[in-house]
């Protein structure tokens, strides 16, 4: 279940954000979870799995498009199919937008692309 980020998950949020190479950084971390709360445009979402928060996305949203700047599944979750339940989720959370990927979450996103574009064509 996509789960929209709040202050008192923050340590959870960063936990999750720590897995991506660019966020090992604390001083990054910090500058990235700075971003997520002060800019109404970038919008971080927790994926709650059962009782635990398992995964996270990150998007900038902009006029009909998002963009994800970040996607992570706790590494014990991982090669389930998680990271593309998040993305469709988020796909059904924003029918009307254009999903796109960063630089960095570019190899995820073609990886499950072909997964979201047919399921939003069966739509």
């Amino acid at each position: 279940m996509l789960i929209r980020y709040k202050k008192h998950y923050e340590k959870i949020a960063m936990g999750l954000l720590s897995f991506m190479p660019k966020e090992k950084n604390l001083n990054n971390l910090r500058a990235t979870m700075k971003k997520y709360e002060a800019d109404p445009n970038y919008k971080l979402y927790l994926w709650k799995h059962e009782e635990d928060m398992i995964g996270i996305i990150g998007i900038y949203v902009q006029g009909d498009s998002i963009q994800i700047e970040h996607v992570c599944v706790n590494p014990s979750h991982r090669q389930q199919g998680i990271g593309k339940q998040i993305v469709k989720a988020l796909s059904a959370e924003y029918p009307t937008k254009n999903i796109t990927a960063s630089e960095d979450t570019m190899n995820f996103y073609d990886k499950c692309f072909c997964t979201i574009e047919n399921s939003v064509e069966q739509r």
